[in-house]
């Protein structure tokens, strides 16, 4: 490139470090992914990864809260692009980052993306795509293979076109294959657009590539009305990674929203039979803790991950001994 600055919105980037950014990249689409993970030990058909939004409420920083991740016991981390950005806003580097996360023994499992690729207004999507692009390099810098891809920026309400999200979301997976970055079709319960897993595997489906993965979440399978026998359908590559949560069996479905969120086992989803499912498809699940609780925000950090970690693998021994 002849500009000696890049913008990543509104995160400059120097010439030097994106030429790095930019090899990380090309080394993600030259070596296989489960090459590079060959030395990520899986414990039996399920990891544990703290999405950082469960303790987010304490403001405690990137760096603080990856730590946190490490010392509760977690095998990954689930990170925001936006907690990325704000930390190169500081000024500091992803190669740093990528050297914290490495020795804390982690491993960054997925990202948080809002980029508004799925959305009908042509110059909006366009720019959707090139920043999701970006995104893909960066999380290619930090070892990372996931990144959400919800229907950001789609209007309420807005009936969705199964070929033509379909054909988007083919465009966005051909553009992660030159990261190694596959992206992870994310629906909202209560987004009124791509709310239901039917409607994920409609477009998983017609996007026509072997590649294609879901990200569901326990909340938003419940919220959307999706329930959970739909899980039985998809064999072991579809779903990688999932959020797990827990919702209150005491508040109508309709008016749950996501700070409703609670400990796994601490409500009323049927999460044993969820985690059974999990482990029928077959292979290597993720599961990713994901709260937004208000009263766990106010607790100390370091404990609220600690529980959370013990309420999700009380579960998966439950289900491994049966």
């Amino acid at each position: 490139m002849s500009v000696e600055l890049f913008n990543i919105d509104n995160v400059m980037l120097n010439r030097r470090e994106l030429i790095k950014l930019s090899g990380a990249a090309a080394m993600a689409t030259l070596i296989p992914s489960s090459y590079i993970r060959a030395g990520v030990a899986s414990k039996g058909p399920f990891r544990f990864c703290l999405n950082t939004s469960t303790i987010s409420g304490q403001k405690l920083g990137l760096l603080k809260t990856i730590d946190i991740a490490a010392r509760a016991g977690y095998d990954g981390i689930e990170l925001w692009i936006s907690d990325i950005k704000e930390y190169l806003n500081q000024g500091n580097s992803l190669q740093s980052l990528n050297a914290f996360i490495k020795a804390k023994k982690l491993v960054v499992e997925d990202a948080i993306s809002f980029t508004e690729w799925m959305v009908n207004d042509d110059t909006k999507r366009k720019t959707g795509l090139a920043e999701l692009e970006e995104e893909m390099k960066m999380m290619a810098a930090l070892g990372c293979h996931h990144i959400a891809a919800p229907p950001a920026g789609v209007e309420k309400d807005e009936p969705v076109n199964f070929q033509i999200a379909g054909k988007r979301y083919r465009e966005i997976l051909a553009m992660g294959k030159k990261y190694n970055v596959i992206p992870l079709l994310e629906f909202w319960g209560a987004s009124g657009t791509l709310y239901n897993f039917g409607q994920a595997l409609a477009i998983a489906a017609a996007a026509d590539d072997a590649d294609a993965r879901i990200l569901p979440d326990v909340f938003h399978l419940f919220r959307g009305g999706s329930g959970f026998n739909c899980l039985k359908l998809v064999n072991g590559k579809v779903i990688e990674i999932i959020h797990i949560n827990d919702y209150p069996a005491s508040k109508p479905v309709e008016e749950l929203t996501d700070s409703d969120r609670v400990y796994p086992g601490d409500g009323a989803a049927p999460l044993k039979q969820i985690l059974q499912d999990l482990k029928d498809m077959g292979g290597t699940k993720v599961l990713s803790l994901e709260l937004f609780n208000e009263t766990y925000w106010k607790q100390d950090a370091l404990q609220v991950a600690k529980t959370g970690l013990q309420k999700m693998k009380q579960l998966v021994d439950e289900v491994l001994s049966q």
